[in-house]
């Protein structure tokens, strides 16, 4: 292994600093090759190597007969980075990166994408920034061995020079090894396709805005018994699926297609909308605009599936027990979607590891214990779940009805909203005179067991809503292997007890990577071990069930 850092016929100098960085001028083609950068071939190794200036979180390390650079911050939240302008030369179109990293002792800042990363930038005549330029290289795991990386990307036309920028950027602490680090001309062809590949799906993705076409709306509906009714007074059995990503992308566009294709090509009449508070409000690191944005695509999302007759259950998706935050993003919510006819709040994606106490009424959330399904989620995000008074789902309940609004609410019960059993042992909620009515949401996936006792008797009394279900071929990692049922198995007679109880469901998810997947990309052609079975029900077609779980 050896530092080569090599473009064309010119190299690279890195400089460094803690909390600054300084600027070189820009190295021109015709500049000559210093053999290994200088790094490899000096005689005496103790010294700095020639071209590369001194600069407080840059050192030179020698390993096994190796040198490398090292980027090492140890002052919480300070930057360290390396910063070189190298000149594009004419007639270059594709650029070819490659290098070798090792990441260790690395602890993120204080924000999730306070982390290890490499930042490429691409600039014209007039130093102005080009798009597109390359996504950053970010890293926030330990990665004790040297790994290789490569990556290729167009240039951007009237490119002149490119920012090469490594960095720890605003870590608490971590050590980045770089080593082999090149930058080189490739072939356009393959990534020329790749670009009007993209294209031609940011095309096919996009539907044009609608105006609100109010005869062509779902009629309202309201809780009797166990069962929804709607103003004519005819039962509704919703039956559709989640369109997932803008619980993670603010500015994700696929899913209002997923929302349109969801209803028109597979039949659901009911669109599960996982989405979060901090988005709405935008105050996430993607957002500059308050979240209007964002906003407006729910809106969009909400318009283009009512005037399609189908309903939106709007799911804040979040975990644990709720906080007052999410009371207050419910009166905003509330009152924004007061009355609509297709809307539905679904109050709390998944609460767990709490009693049913705090469940219903609210109480101290403190640090929890064991080991459950929360090993998906980030040490920030494991630690925002604890250590804080929580206002319970009746908390959030009246917010909604503080605002006026009847809408039917969504409530999921504990253990990932696996278990309702505290619904009928006296913590079901209490609904304010005026509202539509409550359903209780049941989540369940090929893992899960105990169908009968977790959910039916509660089915007896009130509607459900199994608002997440699937089964994948690719095994979870945070679950035990051996108990993952094999989706041929489980999901005919998931479906089949669906059918059989008429509970309502959406399906997870209409998206290629958030598993258990429906469809196998962006064509939404489904998936034989579930998106299969999923839309033949949602057409109709019957399933037995031959075994309980």
């Amino acid at each position: 292994m050896r530092f080569d850092l090599r473009f064309l016929s010119f190299y690279l100098l890195i400089l460094i600093s803690a909390g600054h960085y300084a600027s070189a001028d820009v190295l021109k083609p015709d500049d000559s090759i210093l053999s290994n950068s200088g790094v490899e071939l000096d005689e005496n190794l103790d010294e700095w190597p020639d071209g590369w200036p001194e600069a407080k979180g840059l050192s030179w390390e020698f390993e096994e007969g190796n040198r490398f650079l090292r980027l090492e911050s140890t002052e919480p939240d300070s930057m360290v980075m390396a910063y070189r302008e190298i000149a594009v030369p004419e007639g270059v179109h594709a650029l070819k990166f490659s290098w070798k990293q090792r990441i260790t002792n690395l602890e993120r800042g204080s924000k999730a994408w306070f982390n290890a990363r490499i930042l490429l930038e691409f600039m014209d005549a007039d130093r102005k920034k080009l798009t597109p330029s390359p996504k950053p290289f970010a890293y926030g795991q330990n990665h004790p061995d040297w790994e290789v990386k490569e990556f290729s990307f167009l240039v951007p036309a009237g490119a002149q020079t490119v920012k090469f920028m490594p960095c720890l950027f605003h870590v608490k602490v971590g050590s980045y090894d770089l080593d082999d680090i090149t930058l080189v001309p490739t072939d356009t062809a393959a990534l020329e396709a790749a670009a009007r590949k993209r294209e031609e799906e940011a095309r096919m993705r996009y539907v044009a805005p609608e105006e609100p076409n109010k005869a062509n709306w779902p009629s309202e509906l309201h809780v009797e018994g166990n069962r929804l009714i709607n103003a004519e007074g005819e039962e509704v059995w919703l039956q559709g699926l989640n369109a997932g990503n803008l619980e993670t992308l603010p500015h994700d566009k696929q899913v209002i297609k997923s929302a349109v294709v969801g209803i028109e090509e597979w039949n659901a009449n009911v669109v599960r909308l996982p989405m979060k508070e901090e988005f709405w409000y935008g105050e996430s690191v993607y957002q500059k605009d308050g979240g209007q944005a964002y906003r407006d695509t729910i809106d969009q999302i909400v318009t283009l599936v009512a005037n399609r007759g189908a309903y939106l259950v709007l799911d804040l998706h979040r975990y644990r027990a709720p906080k007052q935050k999410h009371a207050d993003f419910w009166v905003d919510a509330a009152n924004h979607f007061k009355n609509h006819p297709a809307v539905l709040f679904d109050l709390m994606n998944e609460p767990h590891s709490i009693s049913w106490e705090v469940w219903r009424n609210g109480g101290w959330v403190g640090e929890k214990k064991g080991t459950d399904e929360s090993a998906f989620l980030t040490e920030a995000e494991k630690k925002a779940n604890q250590g804080y008074e929580s206002v319970g789902m009746q908390g959030l309940l009246d917010a909604v009805r503080s605002t006026g609004a009847q809408n039917i609410v969504v409530v999921g019960g504990i253990g990932w909203a696996g278990d309702l059993s505290g619904v009928v042992n006296g913590y079901a909620l209490d609904e304010h005179e005026g509202g539509n009515g409550i359903m209780y949401s049941w989540h369940q996936y090929n893992w899960h067991t105990g169908w009968a006792k977790t959910v039916l008797p509660v089915a007896e009394k009130y509607p459900i809503l199994v608002g997440e279900v699937g089964a994948d071929t690719n095994k979870m990692d945070f679950i035990p292997h051996d108990i993952q049922e094999s989706p041929y198995t489980w999901v005919p007679d998931m479906l089949g007890f669906i059918q059989k109880y008429k509970l309502n469901w959406t399906a997870w998810c209409f998206h290629p990577r958030a598993t258990p997947v429906l469809i196998k990309d962006w064509t939404y052609e489904p998936t034989e071990f579930w998106g299969v079975f999923a839309k033949e029900a949602l057409h109709g077609k019957q399933f037995e069930m031959k075994r309980m779980r």
